[in-house]
């Protein structure tokens, strides 16, 4: 299983990241028991440090609490804080690069606009 994994950033990142998306897309609602340490362990058959870590820091950041002997738990307001996490990483990480890749090129707003309606209607 570890081939599921992309070898530019760390596995315990891309299992954190696989929790947040299965609460991001209302897989996991609030309240709802997330997949316990020993069950991603054997699932993707990586190390228990490694999952570990990544469940941490979403206890960490009260995304997820524990309950000492039945599992960890996904936060009220879980949703709300991930979504406005990765907002303002999509911004940073993607929106900036378009913008400044469009100036160099002389692309106006408007062409810019419509090149994402194109992409998006796409994958439809």
């Amino acid at each position: 299983m570890k081939n599921l994994f992309k070898e530019n950033k760390p596995i315990y990142v891309q299992v954190r990241e696989q929790i947040e998306d299965q609460i991001i897309n209302k897989q996991l609602l609030p309240n709802d028991q997330a997949p316990s340490t020993n069950q991603l362990v054997n699932f993707y058959k990586i190390n228990h440090v490694t999952v570990s870590k990544g469940v941490n820091q979403l206890v960490e950041e009260e995304v997820l609490y524990k309950k000492r002997g039945v599992g960890m738990f996904v936060t009220e307001g879980a949703r709300k804080k991930l979504l406005h996490r990765r907002r303002k990483s999509f911004i940073k990480d993607y929106v900036v690069t378009l913008v400044q890749e469009a100036n160099k090129l002389e692309i106006t707003n408007e062409e810019i606009l419509t090149y994402i309606n194109q992409v998006k209607g796409s994958e439809q």
